[in-house]
């Protein structure tokens, strides 16, 4: 399925200042997530990170540290959430594509390896698409009658006892101001029904990352901040209360509040980011318009 419209362009947007910066260190420990174990010491879960091609998965974590310490002032706050063993969700905020590798350093150099869905054309891509796939990417056939499919591999992954990164858009928010967007409710299903498998709620944090939107990928300098969140656990155990009684499938009312909840926070947490007040309502990438909550 081709994409609608395009993403808005880097004028639409101000990047994020010093200032603002300056602001959220003031209420958070930001810390520089290129390096390891950067908000204190903690045990790397070993067995995951040797099953995960080390060598491969090593080699593109220390490039992309090169590329964000030489092309972003990179900052991040509550990656110490990323829990040491068992499987979690992340849902991530989707801006550009230079922002989908922040959570992925974040959490590799937490220790984790999660495996994470990315569009099946990146399997393809010249020289990366088959490192991409070595280090733990599920590629994703975004077309019709596949969703079902989708969710029952990332369940698997879960069950399995692995984390698992999920960009709930879908793709690159096509919001004019680059505010999350619409989301498709395969995340609400994926965490309510490994929840119902494995007994018990699985942790599902949003990661929120904002100022890459501002960079130039041809000429990134002078650096840019950026600055991700990687927020609390997400509480969604009222939405598990009755799942003995769901029979086959999640109720679709369930799957689509706990994307809703995603949604709501992630907006939360990129306008304290962004020191701004989000817009009312959500841009609705199916009629390419604003609606109301």
């Amino acid at each position: 399925m081709a994409s609608k419209g395009k993403p808005s362009p880097r004028s639409a947007v101000k990047p994020l200042s010093d200032e603002q910066v300056a602001k959220l260190a003031q209420k958070h420990h930001l810390v520089d997530p290129t390096h390891d174990f950067p908000t204190g010491p903690r045990k790397a879960n070993t067995a995951e990170i040797e099953a995960q091609n080390p060598k491969a998965t090593r080699r593109l974590l220390t490039g992309c540290d090169i590329v964000f310490r030489n092309r972003t002032k990179l900052k991040a706050w509550g990656i110490e959430h990323v829990p040491e063993t068992g499987p979690f969700i992340t849902a991530a905020t989707h801006v550009t594509m230079f922002d989908v590798f922040v959570p992925m350093i974040s959490i590799f150099h937490q220790g984790r390896r999660p495996r994470y869905m990315a569009k099946a054309e990146m399997a393809s891509w010249p020289l990366i698409g088959k490192w991409f796939q070595l280090v733990g990417m599920q590629p994703v056939q975004r077309r019709a009658g596949k969703a079902k499919a989708i969710e029952e591999t990332s369940i698997e992954i879960l069950t399995s006892g692995r984390p698992l990164t999920v960009w709930p858009e879908g793709t690159v928010t096509r919001d004019p101001q680059k505010w999350p967007m619409s989301m498709k409710n395969g995340v609400g299903v994926i965490a309510l029904e490994s929840s119902r498998r494995l007994g018990y709620q699985i942790p599902l944090y949003c990661a929120v990352t904002w100022g890459a939107a501002s960079i130039n990928h041809w000429w990134p300098w002078p650096r840019k901040n950026v600055v991700m969140c990687y927020d609390e656990a997400l509480d969604y155990a009222d939405l598990l209360a009755d799942c003995d009684s769901w029979g086959e499938e999640v109720p679709e009312d369930l799957a689509n509040e706990l994307t809703r909840r995603i949604r709501v926070r992630m907006t939360e947490v990129m306008a304290e980011i962004r020191g701004e007040q989000a817009p009312d309502g959500y841009w609705d990438y199916r009629t390419m318009s604003r609606v109301k909550d």
